[in-house]
């Protein structure tokens, strides 16, 4: 059950980091959303006996977390 979570809250956090991509002035700044969301769904998958929820949750701190660190967390 808590993989299913996990899995909806990544599913909740991936359109935040995937459009926090985009180099537009402003628009990265969602990477500050998809980051804390994706943080508490990989603690919920970490509870869960299955690694799928975790994983994504993983995939979308990465994305927003890289693109945050490559433009010094500004945009």
């Amino acid at each position: 059950m808590l993989n299913l979570v996990s899995i909806l809250i990544g599913l909740i956090a991936v359109p935040f980091a995937l459009v926090g991509v985009i180099p537009f002035p402003l628009v990265p700044m969602l990477n500050w959303v998809a980051f804390p969301i994706a943080l508490f769904g990989a603690v919920i998958g970490m509870l869960s006996g299955s690694n799928t929820g975790r994983n994504l949750n993983f995939l979308v701190l990465l994305v927003s977390g890289v693109r945050l660190f490559l433009t010094g967390g500004l945009i």
